[in-house]
């Protein structure tokens, strides 16, 4: 049997002002995809990944639908080159947003539908956020029981839960605004560092109802297809089954933690895999570095990097 080629999709974060504009102008298949993503969304957001401006990209409503087009494009440029190898022995994963990029990469729904549902999750995760004064923080040292021990502490009635198990010593809680200055403090006197992020708000905690909620309707009006390929759940780790369960898990993913420590855990091991990264950027190459730094991991996070695998 051929080896497995394991796809991972990035999630927000990872965008940055030029994400895509190489693959766009040296792909025909990536600048249909963007011009493609402009004409389903009425706008250019081809212009705003390119050129930003870069507090704009980075809004939750607009990152999210650039970093699924950007990823789509890639993949697509990766294909056209033959630089992906076999599409029948291929696997995908996604990082919370990824999750949906993945999901359409393995045919469960279109380009353009798979943009709709991700434009309407950035925007109702963007009122949620707004709704609520809220954040996250970055705890590095700990592990699972300790940084949930922490956030009971230091919850005092608010919300303050786990929300992404991204690696090794390496957790994001989300709460509110107060709740996460409290486990700052704590966590730096029970010798964890802990760095408060840059977001718009809480999310994968309860903070996000709402939006999970809005989101529950977008995608029930949405067929979808069996997969064609294995998709690993943020939730569970596990691989997604049939079409009910993965909306229900998509609704979930939005209040719930990512478990992508778990999920890579599932797949390293994997004999003789090959592991790509989708632009834009290399954040999950650098977790999976750090549960196996010996791991092969390919990033294509720029069309040069095309030319040396095709």
């Amino acid at each position: 049997m051929p080896n497995l080629t394991y796809i991972l999709c990035p999630g927000q974060g990872a965008q940055a002002v030029g994400m895509g504009k190489d693959f766009y102008e040296q792909s025909p298949a990536a600048k249909e995809t963007f011009d493609t993503a402009n004409r389903t969304l009425g706008f250019d957001l081809a212009s705003l990944c390119f050129t930003g401006p870069e507090e704009r990209l980075n809004q939750t409503d607009m990152g999210q639908p650039a970093i699924y087009v950007t990823s789509v494009a890639a993949h697509r440029a990766a294909v056209a080159a033959g630089a992906l190898g076999e599409a029948g022995n291929t696997e995908y994963a996604g990082l919370s947003l990824g999750e949906y990029t993945a999901l359409h990469l393995a045919g469960m729904f279109s380009f353009e539908e798979g943009l709709r549902l991700v434009a309407a999750r950035g925007k109702y995760m963007q009122e949620a956020a707004v709704a609520t004064p809220s954040g996250m923080v970055a705890i590095m040292g700990g592990d699972e029981a300790g940084v949930t021990k922490l956030c009971e502490e230091n919850a005092q009635g608010e919300v303050l839960v786990p929300a992404n198990f991204n690696a090794p010593g390496q957790i994001v809680v989300s709460g509110s605004k107060a709740a996460c200055e409290r486990i700052v403090t704590a966590a730096s006197a029970a010798g964890l560092k802990a760095v408060p992020l840059v977001v718009a708000g809480a999310f994968h905690s309860p903070i996000m109802q709402s939006g999970a909620d809005k989101m529950k309707a977008e995608l029930d009006r949405v067929e979808f297809k069996p997969p064609r390929a294995t998709v690993y759940s943020n939730v569970t780790a596990a691989p997604h089954t049939d079409a009910a369960s993965i909306k229900n898990l998509l609704v979930d993913q939005i209040v719930k933690p990512v478990r992508w420590e778990q999920t890579m855990q599932k797949i390293a091991g994997t004999p003789h895999a090959r592991f790509v990264e989708l632009a834009p950027g290399r954040v999950l190459t650098g977790l999976l570095k750090k549960i196996n730094r010996r791991l092969p991991v390919e990033t294509l996070s720029t069309a040069e990097s095309l030319k040396a695998r095709s």
